[in-house]
C-alpha cells in the first residue's frame, strides 16, 4: 500500500510522514533501550550508608577515644564509602554484557581461588581466625567474582542448568571457593551458597537436579559445625548465653536491644558500647542500633534492606529473558537479604553467633567498597532493559 501511495502526486507526503511516525515505535518493540537508573535502590543505598557512618563513630568513639583519636574510625569508614561511592558510580555507567566473557570471569575466578588459597597460609589472623591479606578479605571479593561467574558461565552454555551433568558442574563452580572459604569464614560461605542456588532456581525450571548436591552440603557444614569445638561452644551459647564464657557478647547485645525500648535512649547514648560490648562498630553493630534508635530505628533499618531487597528482584525480573542480567541481580540481591538476616539474628540471638558484617553499616572497608561495586553494576542492569520486559 505504501509503494502504491509513493508512485502518486497527491498522498505522497502524507505516506512519507506516516512512516517516520512509525520508526521509532518500531525501534522500541525490537530494540533494547536504555533508562534511567533505579533511584529507589539508590536512596536505599544513600540511607544504609549514612546510617552506617554515623552508628559507626557513635558505637566506636568510646574505644577509638583510648587511642586519642574518637574519629578514627568513622573517618575511614567515610573514605572508605566515599571510595566505595566512586566504584559503584563507575559500575552503573559500564554495560553489564562487558562482564558476561567467559575468559574474564574465568581468570577473575582463577585469581578469587588463588587469593583464597593464600590467605589460609599467609594471611593476617584476627579474632582467631585468617581472614585478611594485604588489607583486605579475599572472600569479600570472591562472593561477587563467583556470583558473575556462574551467571556467565549460565547464560554461554545452557547445559548447565538443563541437564544433571550440568547441574554438577555448575555446582563443582559454587563448591571450590565456598569450600576455601568454609576453612575460615563459614558464615560467608553460606552466603556463597545460598546466592548461587538461588540463582539456579530462579533461572531454570529444574529443580531437582541440585537437590543431591545441596544437601551433601548441608551434610558438610553440619559435619564441620559439630567437628570444632569453639562452633559447638557456640551452639551452647545461643540456647543459654549466660551457661558459658563464649555467650558474653551475646548476653551484652541483649541487654542493648532490651534496654533501647521502642524509641531508644538516643544517639550517643548507649552504655553497653563502654566496654561492655565486645567490637561494638563491627559484627554487632545492630545490637547499638536498638539501644540508641530503638524499635523504631531497627525497624526502619530493616525496612530499608526490605525495600533494596524487593527492587533487586524487580529488576531482575525485568530481565526474565536475559539469563546473564536476571542471574547477576539475583545473586546480589539474594547476598544483601543474607547477610542482613544472619546479622540481625545474630544479635538478637535467633541463631547461634557468626561473624558476617551487617551490609553498609558494618565498620569494614573491604566489605563496604565490595558490596557498593556490586549495587553499582546492579544499577547498571537497571538501566538496561528490553521494552517488553517492561
Amino acid at each position: 500500500m505504501a509503494e502504491r501511495y509513493l508512485n502518486t502526486d497527491g498522498p505522497k507526503t502524507v505516506v512519507r510522514k506516516r512512516i517516520i511516525k512509525e520508526k521509532p515505535h518500531v525501534q522500541r518493540v525490537h530494540v533494547g533501550y536504555r533508562g534511567g537508573i533505579d533511584m529507589i535502590v539508590v536512596l536505599c543505598l544513600i540511607l544504609l550508608v549514612t546510617i552506617g557512618i554515623v552508628m559507626v563513630f557513635s558505637s566506636s568513639y568510646y574505644e577509638a577515644g583510648k587511642d586519642g583519636d574518637m574519629y578514627s574510625f568513622a573517618f575511614r569508614e567515610s573514605v572508605f564509602a566515599l571510595a566505595g561511592g566512586v566504584v559503584a558510580s563507575i559500575f552503573s555507567f559500564i554495560p553489564y554484557s562487558k562482564f558476561n566473557n567467559i575468559r574474564l570471569c574465568l581468570i577473575a575466578y582463577a585469581v578469587s581461588i588463588v587469593l583464597l588459597i593464600l590467605v589460609l597460609f599467609i594471611g593476617k589472623e584476627v579474632g582467631g581466625a585468617k581472614r585478611w591479606l594485604f588489607g583486605f578479605q579475599p572472600s569479600e571479593v570472591a562472593k561477587v567474582i563467583l556470583i558473575v561467574t556462574l551467571a556467565c558461565l549460565a547464560s554461554k552454555r545452557r547445559e548447565l542448568l538443563t541437564t544433571f551433568f550440568g547441574s554438577f558442574i555448575y555446582m563443582a563452580v559454587l563448591a571450590v571457593p565456598a569450600a576455601l572459604t568454609a576453612i575460615e569464614n563459614l558464615s560467608t560461605a553460606i552466603v556463597m551458597g545460598v546466592s548461587g542456588l538461588a540463582m539456579y532456581f530462579i533461572a531454570t525450571e529444574n529443580l531437582l537436579y541440585p537437590l543431591p548436591y545441596t544437601l551433601a552440603a548441608i551434610l558438610a557444614v553440619a559435619v564441620k559445625i559439630f567437628s570444632e569445638g569453639f562452633r559447638v561452644g557456640r551452639i551452647k551459647a545461643w540456647l543459654d548465653p549466660s551457661s558459658t564464657d563464649t555467650g558474653y557478647q551475646i548476653l551484652q547485645s541483649l541487654y542493648s536491644v532490651a534496654s533501647g525500648g521502642f524509641f531508644g535512649l538516643g544517639l550517643g547514648a548507649s552504655r553497653q558500647k563502654l566496654g561492655f560490648l565486645p567490637e561494638a562498630h563491627n559484627d554487632i553493630i545492630f545490637a547499638v542500633i536498638c539501644e540508641e534508635l530503638g524499635t523504631f530505628g531497627a525497624l526502619i533499618v530493616a525496612m530499608l534492606f526490605i525495600i533494596l531487597v524487593w527492587r533487586g528482584f524487580v529488576i531482575a525480573l525485568r530481565h526474565k529473558y536475559d539469563t546473564f542480567a536476571v542471574m547477576v541481580a539475583t545473586g546480589f540481591t539474594t547476598m544483601i537479604a543474607a547477610q542482613a538476616v544472619m546479622n540481625m539474628a545474630v544479635v538478637t540471638n535467633t541463631m547461634p553467633n557468626t561473624g558476617i558484617p551487617l551490609p553498609f553499616i558494618s565498620y569494614g572497608g573491604s566489605s563496604l567498597m565490595v558490596m557498593l561495586a556490586a549495587m553499582g553494576m546492579l544499577l547498571n542492569i537497571s538501566r538496561y532493559r528490553k521494552a517488553n520486559n517492561k
